[in-house]
C-alpha cells in the first residue's frame, strides 16, 4: 500500500507562533524545522508535505482572495495528498472553512481545519494536540475511503463541520459550538466518528469554484434600530445581497417602514437571507405574526444555517451567474450539508 501523504498549509494565526530567543516576542517559525518544534511528526507513518503562505496572515486580514488561493492550492495539491490539514487563525476560521466548502465541489478528501488559542511555542499550548490530531483524522481511511472527506474544523477533542461552525469563546480552549449539527467526531482515548452524519464521497471529479461576489452585507438587527441606517445599508452601490440577522426563530420589527425597505430592496433584485442571531435553533417564517410580513416583503428563510456559512454561500452563489430565481431556490437547499433540509 502507498504511503499516506498529507499537506500542512499554514495561513497564519496564532499556531504557528514562537518566542523569539532574543526580543521574547512572538514570530512566526519557520516550517522547514516543525520537527524541531514538534518531534511527534516523526512518529507519524505518512509522508507529511508543507506549504505556507507567504506572507503569512493574520485571521483578521483573511479575505475573498484568500479562499480562492486556498482552494488553488488544494486544486494542485490534491492528486498528490490523501488529506489536508488548514492552519489558521481562529477568529475567521469559520468564514474561510465555510468558503472553501462551497469553492471545492465534489471533494472526496479530507480537509481539516485546525489552529490554537496559545502558540506553540508556549509550554501550555494546545495547538501540539490540535494539529497532531488533525493530522491523525485526516489521514484515517475505511477499507481505503477517507473518514471524513469533507471540510472539517478541529478543535479541543471535537470535529465539527466547517459550515456549521462558529466561535463562541475567545479564550477557552473550545472555542468552537456547532449549534445546530451533531459532532463529526469525538476525540478522547479513541475518535469517535458519527459515520451517519459525515458527509458520503461522491467519486466525482474535483470542481474547484474561484468566483465570489463580494456585493454582500450582514444586518445585524436590534431593538430601537434606526430606519436611516437601513435604509443606507440597501442604497449601497451595487449591493446583491443582505444576510440579516433577526430575532429568535426568524422575527424583526413590523413597523411599515421596516417592511417596505425589505419589500422595495427585494423588487430591486437584492436578495435579502434571513438567519437567526440564536447560536441554535433556525428561522421559521409564519411560526409567529412578525415573521409571516418577512415572508411576504420577499425575504428568504435561511432555516438553521450559519452566519458564517450564508455570507459565502451567498457569494459563492452570486458569483455563480445564476438568476436571482435559482439562487433564491439554492439558498434553501443543502448543497455541502450546510443547512438541514
Amino acid at each position: 500500500m502507498d504511503e499516506t501523504a498529507i499537506l500542512l498549509i499554514y495561513t497564519g494565526g496564532t499556531i504557528g507562533m514562537i518566542s523569539d530567543e532574543k526580543s521574547g516576542a512572538l514570530v512566526p517559525f519557520n516550517f522547514d524545522n516543525i520537527n524541531n518544534h514538534i518531534p511527534e511528526l516523526t512518529r507519524f507513518k505518512y509522508k507529511i508535505g508543507f506549504h505556507s503562505f507567504d506572507p503569512i496572515l493574520d485571521s483578521s486580514n483573511i479575505h475573498i482572495e484568500t479562499w480562492i488561493e486556498l482552494g488553488q492550492i488544494i486544486k494542485s495539491n490534491y492528486d498528490n495528498y490523501d488529506g489536508f490539514v488548514i492552519m489558521h487563525g481562529s477568529d475567521t476560521m469559520a468564514y474561510t472553512a465555510s468558503a472553501l466548502s462551497f469553492i471545492l465541489e465534489n471533494l472526496n478528501k479530507p480537509v481539516v481545519f485546525t489552529g490554537s488559542q496559545l502558540p506553540l511555542g508556549v509550554l501550555r499550548t494546545d495547538g501540539r494536540e490540535n494539529l497532531l490530531t488533525a493530522i491523525e483524522i485526516a489521514a484515517a481511511n475505511d477499507e481505503d475511503t477517507p473518514m471524513v472527506p469533507e471540510v472539517s474544523i478541529y478543535f479541543e477533542n471535537h470535529l465539527m463541520r466547517g459550515n456549521r461552525t462558529t466561535k463562541y469563546n475567545a479564550e477557552n480552549f473550545n472555542a468552537f459550538v456547532s449549534g445546530n449539527l451533531p459532532l463529526l467526531a469525538e476525540v478522547g482515548v479513541y475518535i469517535k466518528y458519527n459515520k451517519n452524519i459525515i458527509l458520503k464521497p461522491n467519486f466525482k471529479k474535483l470542481k474547484v469554484h474561484d468566483n465570489f461576489d463580494p456585493n454582500v452585507a450582514i444586518l445585524k438587527l436590534y431593538p430601537g434600530i434606526k430606519k436611516q441606517l437601513i435604509d443606507s445599508l440597501f442604497k449601497t452601490e451595487g449591493l446583491r445581497g443582505v444576510i440579516m440577522e433577526s430575532f429568535g426563530s426568524g422575527n424583526a420589527p413590523s413597523e411599515k417602514w421596516f417592511i417596505d425597505i425589505l419589500k422595495n430592496a427585494s423588487k430591486s433584485g437584492i436578495i435579502i437571507l434571513n438567519v437567526t442571531q440564536c447560536m441554535t435553533g433556525a428561522v421559521e417564517h409564519g411560526k409567529y405574526e412578525t415573521s409571516i410580513k418577512l415572508e411576504t416583503a420577499g425575504v428568504v428563510s435561511g432555516g438553521d444555517i450559519t452566519t458564517e456559512s450564508a455570507l459565502a454561500k451567498m457569494m459563492y452563489l452570486l458569483g455563480s451567474g445564476h438568476t436571482n430565481t435559482k439562487i433564491v431556490n439554492l439558498l434553501q437547499k443543502s448543497l455541502r450539508g450546510e443547512i438541514s433540509c
